[in-house]
């Protein structure tokens, strides 16, 4: 098949020899043909040597990279890329295991398919796309999803009206792409919990704090906890089973409140320890007292672009500094950031800066970030978004 061909400027091959699988709209030379977003493109360097195949798009990245050899996407292609990820699962002991079916299947860039995100509730996939070409490859996807996983799957829903481009008017409408048939009760660690993956943020759940969750569980025991920001309450939960004497949970949402009590009711019904607050996380931290030893901070990003990133850090500068001050001496803070133009650096520095403000005693016990399934291409950086401390307030 023939494919519109792109042509770099000279010297603008460099970061496509290096792997990375962007590539940016400045560095296009010309263009050989009349490509339409989503369209399937080769990139060519100045020199007319073949680079790579990939999505054409509108905006600063122009082309997301699929592969760089010159093959053909085909249906033989996306299953391949899906086993490929469902194998990797399966040696991270996250498919397949009785205590758990909940994990990320295709994470992007970390499973070389820029663009699409996957995620596993038990028997159900929830696909999300985050670029066109991925849009009009979805029912290819499926097929191969299907293909992948045989009889383990019942259901594909596909979740992408809020994750692609609005400019390029779509029309896309959220809706099952195979099945249909709803039970959302996933399994976590051999914990319980329901999906909204109708309705729900990202995907239906925050996948991607499992093992941050289970590290909190060993530091619960006896302790009072407030989980902010706590969507469905996953932290609530684990840190019940980790023996906490109290967990509250808050959040400004009551549609996320009210999963939280279903999903602590479905692991410990009628257990006093637990109560929810549908507020505004600011306005509880500032009126609280010093009622906590254990804290976790997982705020939605601040910053979804560089042009608000200022704004960002002095959120995250704030929030830890009303935690520095309200939790009691010898208490454990958990804090996190998810949002990927935060950088590691200035997340600390933020946290460390609200530190020095609070005047109190801080020492780092973890450095964490994302788990397996959320793999980082060694040649995209930009792949690591979660960050988060593990703070020893004394």
């Amino acid at each position: 098949m023939e494919y519109c061909k792109v042509f770099l400027k000279p010297k603008k091959e460099e970061s496509l020899l290096r792997f990375h699988p962007w590539v940016f709209s400045g560095a296009i030379q010309s263009v050989e043909g009349e490509p339409e977003e989503g369209d399937l493109v080769e990139v060519y360097g100045a020199n007319r040597r073949f680079l790579a195949i990939g999505h054409y798009q509108i905006g600063s990245i122009a082309v997301r990279v699929l592969s760089f050899t010159s093959i053909a996407i085909d249906d033989a292609f996306w299953v391949e890329r899906i086993r490929t990820a469902y194998e990797l699962r399966k040696t991270l002991r996250l498919a397949g295991v009785e205590t758990n079916n909940t994990f990320r299947l295709i994470h992007g860039e970390g499973d070389n398919l820029p663009g699409l995100v996957i995620d596993m509730y038990a028997r159900t996939a929830v696909m999300q796309a985050h670029s066109v070409g991925m849009h009009y490859a979805r029912h290819q996807i499926a097929e191969a999803l299907k293909a992948v996983l045989g009889d383990t799957l019942q259901n594909i829903y596909y979740k992408s009206d809020a994750t692609l481009p609005y400019k390029a008017n779509l029309g896309s409408e959220d809706g099952y792409l195979f099945g249909g048939e709803v039970e959302d009760i996933a399994v976590e660690n051999g914990l319980k919990f329901c999906v909204d993956w109708q309705k729900g943020q990202k995907t239906g759940f925050f996948v991607d704090q499992r093992e941050n969750r289970s590290l909190l569980e060993h530091y619960a025991k006896d302790r009072s906890v407030l989980n902010m920001f706590c969507y469905t309450g996953g932290f609530s939960f684990y840190a019940m089973r980790g023996g906490a004497k109290v967990v509250h949970s808050v959040d400004s949402s009551a549609k996320a409140i009210s999963l939280t009590k279903k999903n602590v009711e479905l692991n410990f019904p009628g257990d006093p320890r637990h109560e929810a607050y549908a507020e505004d996380a600011f306005k509880y931290l500032e009126k609280m007292g010093s009622n906590y030893d254990l804290i976790i901070l997982d705020p939605p990003a601040f910053a979804k672009h560089k042009n608000v990133l200022r704004n960002a850090l002095q959120g995250y500068r704030k929030l830890n500094a009303i935690a520095f001050e309200k939790i009691k001496p010898g208490g454990i803070l958990f804090t996190f950031s998810c949002s990927q133009v935060v950088s590691k650096e200035n997340f600390r520095l933020a946290v460390f800066s609200a530190a020095a403000q609070s005047g109190r005693s801080v020492r780092i016990l973890h450095q964490l970030t994302q788990p397996a399934d959320h793999p980082v291409n060694i040649y995209h950086p930009e792949g690591e978004y979660l960050k988060g401390l593990v703070l020893y307030v004394e």
